[in-house]
């Protein structure tokens, strides 16, 4: 579990985040939403570290990030998993190479120990006859299922996905989806995902934080989105004319209105 209480964070005199609090839950996919510059780049960075709120906690299990010093952090830090929008291969590495490189990096274990880690995740993305093709030569969605192995072979407590889904056609979309899901409960992460992808948010979205100017606007499931009330919510998820009738269908069907 990870979470954040009043947060506060500006830049030059500028707010970007004001107070903002949630709980991010085991075993859930954590969605943070919202328009470019609401905030949501800025509060994955404060909770990774990368950037220090000037107010608040982040706990990541009853600890304290911010209060942490320099070894104790190091130490978080290796429990968390990160997904990359870019993917971030190293193009000269081959697959194995890529999803080898944490565990060079970061234990001591033998090569053929590495190896069969290594082997283990990419067989768990489906990827296990790609260990020798180079990024050059497979897929976006493929790119993105090396960074998911590469992410997850330290064995994450904690998994971090910057816009999974950016530059992926709607059917790679939704396996990525489904993959992000899965390991987020067969391995009982804490994942959080920052997303532009309405599909995402309807279909993984057990928590969804909606960020807007800096401060949380709402906050709850896939579900509590159809039967939301607040404007601003509904005017960023449902701007097009089909997800606004996508909204209208979903309500109709909860309340056993189709006739189906």
């Amino acid at each position: 579990m990870i979470e954040i209480k009043d947060i506060s964070k500006s830049f030059e005199g500028r707010v970007i985040l004001d107070g903002i609090s949630a709980v991010m839950d085991t075993g859930k996919c954590n969605l943070i939403i919202g328009a470019s510059g609401s905030g949501k780049t800025v509060l994955t960075k404060c909770m990774v570290g990368l950037f220090k709120p000037e107010t608040g906690l982040i706990s990541y299990d009853g600890n304290d990030m911010v209060t942490m010093d320099k070894k104790e952090r190091k130490n978080l830090r290796q429990k968390i998993g990160m997904l990359f929008q870019g993917s971030a291969l190293f193009d000269s590495m081959t697959v194995e190479e890529n999803v080898l490189f944490p565990l060079h990096m970061f234990t001591n274990l033998t090569l053929a120990e590495k190896k069969k880690r290594a082997a283990e995740v990419l067989e768990r993305v489906n990827l296990q006859e790609a260990h020798k093709r180079y990024p050059a030569e497979i897929s976006g969605g493929m790119k993105k299922r090396v960074g998911i192995a590469r992410a997850i072979v330290l064995n994450p407590q904690y998994l971090f996905c910057d816009e999974p889904n950016s530059g992926l056609d709607p059917q790679t979309s939704l396996v990525i989806d489904k993959l992000i899901k899965e390991i987020t409960v067969e391995f009982n992460i804490t994942t959080i995902v920052v997303t532009h992808d309405m599909n995402s948010v309807m279909e993984i979205g057990d928590h969804i934080v909606y960020l807007h100017q800096g401060r949380k606007q709402w906050e709850g499931t896939n579900k509590d989105i159809i039967f939301s009330k607040d404007e601003l919510l509904n005017n960023f998820i449902f701007a097009s004319e089909f997800l606004h009738d996508a909204k209208q269908l979903r309500m109709m069907e909860a309340e056993g209105k189709t006739g189906r």
